[in-house]
């Protein structure tokens, strides 16, 4: 299904005050059953950043967005505006470096159930991909207009 711009920002504003970048960071944080207090040391910062972060009162720098999406389990894009699985539709479970794990690294399980997140990231992107390439395509064409 194609989407004008106009459309997507009418379905993302109907989504609701719910639906904000600390909405999503809580609901992440929350899926692992972590604290802020956790997330805060995992990250390494103090407490009130990630309070402020899901109270919508500030937002993490680039560097911190992702270092956060890493901890969470999720990708930057579901963080920032929702797009693709959020924690509530794919496997979540604490990752086992949070879990105090062993010091020499994640496990073999750890790692296989990490390559299959990735490997389901990657085909829906690839799928994204493809669809994009074929507008573009009807496009060039002449078949489709682009407004």
């Amino acid at each position: 299904m194609r989407m004008s711009a106009e459309t997507m920002f009418r379905r993302l504003a109907s989504q609701g005050q719910d639906d904000t970048l600390g909405g999503r960071i809580w609901r992440a944080r929350d899926a692992l059953q972590l604290t802020q207090e956790d997330l805060a040391c995992h990250l390494g910062l103090p407490d009130a950043t990630v309070a402020s972060w899901e109270g919508d009162r500030d937002e993490p720098q680039s560097k911190s967005l992702f270092q956060l999406a890493g901890v969470l389990g999720v990708s930057p894009a579901w963080l920032i505006a929702g797009i693709g699985a959020g924690p509530d539709e794919g496997d979540c479970e604490v990752p086992e470096r949070m879990q105090g794990g062993t010091a020499g690294g994640p496990s073999l399980s750890t790692l296989q159930r990490e390559l299959e997140r990735l490997r389901r990231q990657h085909a829906t992107t690839a799928a994204a991909i493809e669809r994009l390439e074929a507008t573009l395509a009807q496009i060039g064409a002449g078949k489709t207009r682009p407004w």
